[in-house]
């Protein structure tokens, strides 16, 4: 089965992201160094990139799945392209891929 579980936000300052949104909505963000925080709610998170060199440019939707390294090759006979391969990152691994419109999503599995 396959669901959206996360979306990414790209920001310029994380510390002031994340507590424009704990304090606004009371939501609890939990930081994974300088650059990142997320809710860990298990429903659909949000995430906060800061690092430029991960940040997509706009909102990145996160597909959760199981058997990752089966889903390129799907996303791929679909008509989607694979723009970032399989990485690891704390608490599992992803990939990046681009729709048909352009749009890039990414498709991840939790460590379990």
């Amino acid at each position: 089965m396959a669901r959206i579980s996360f979306v990414e936000l790209p920001v310029a300052d994380t510390a002031a992201a994340r507590a424009f949104y704990e304090t606004t909505f009371g939501w609890a963000l939990t930081a994974f160094g300088p650059s990142y925080a997320s809710t860990m709610t298990g429903d659909v998170d949000l995430g906060l990139q800061g690092d430029v060199r991960e940040a997509t440019q706009a909102p990145l939707v996160v597909i959760d799945v199981r058997d990752l390294d089966a889903w390129p090759a799907r996303v791929e006979a679909a008509g989607g392209t694979v723009v970032r391969p399989i990485f690891a990152f704390p608490g599992g691994r992803r990939f990046h891929f681009t729709d048909p419109s352009g749009h890039e999503l990414a498709v991840m599995e939790a460590d379990r």
